[in-house]
């Protein structure tokens, strides 16, 4: 006898493949959602990572920084010195030159004139302040001091006689101040 299977196949093979669809996709979720867990989990990790690398890196130049300060402290203070220790060579080499204008001054003075006042004003001029018997002996000392190797340009600015005793001439007298060739080349170390 022939059996015929009068039930519907169709319908539970349809329902088979449902079910297998439903599983299938159950798994393919899930696989995605590990995926994508997975994922997630690795770009959180990576941005932990790169977070603890820029504390590393913020930490270390905070430290750079603070050596940094210290540097240019340190290149202040080297700065400080120098600057020091220029001007004291510069006073170092101004200190025989002293003496060079005190020995002219007092070798270029004529008879009859007498200093009150010596005063020098800039890095250059010399301002003289006296009194003399007579505006000629004025008049030769600025001839002497133009003739010296130390001094140049002499300028009278004030000229007038004594309230006191009208024979008397109280002068001020400006000049500036020059080394010679031969001491110039001993202050380059030449």
């Amino acid at each position: 006898m022939t059996r015929i299977n009068l039930l519907p196949w169709r319908e539970t093979h349809r329902v088979e493949k449902n079910n297998e669809f439903y599983v299938v996709l159950g798994l393919c979720m899930a696989l995605a959602a590990g995926v994508g867990f997975a994922g997630f989990k690795f770009a959180e990790d990576k941005v932990n990572f790169q977070t603890k690398r820029n504390e590393r890196l913020n930490t270390e130049i905070a430290l750079l920084q603070e050596e940094l300060k210290e540097i240019k402290e340190l290149e202040e203070t080297k700065n400080n010195l120098l600057a020091r220790m220029e001007i004291i060579q510069q006073l170092q080499g101004q200190r025989p030159q002293i003496v060079h204008t005190f020995h002219e001054v007092a070798s270029r003075l004529p008879d009859g004139i007498f200093l009150t006042a010596m005063k020098q004003v800039g890095d250059k001029q010399l301002v003289l302040e006296g009194s003399a018997e007579s505006n000629a002996r004025v008049s030769a000392l600025m001839r002497r001091m133009d003739r010296s190797e130390y001094f140049t340009s002499p300028r009278l600015d004030v000229i007038k006689s004594d309230e006191k005793d009208e024979r008397i001439s109280n002068f001020k007298l400006s000049v500036l101040q020059d080394k010679p060739a031969i001491e110039q080349e001993s202050d380059n170390g030449i």
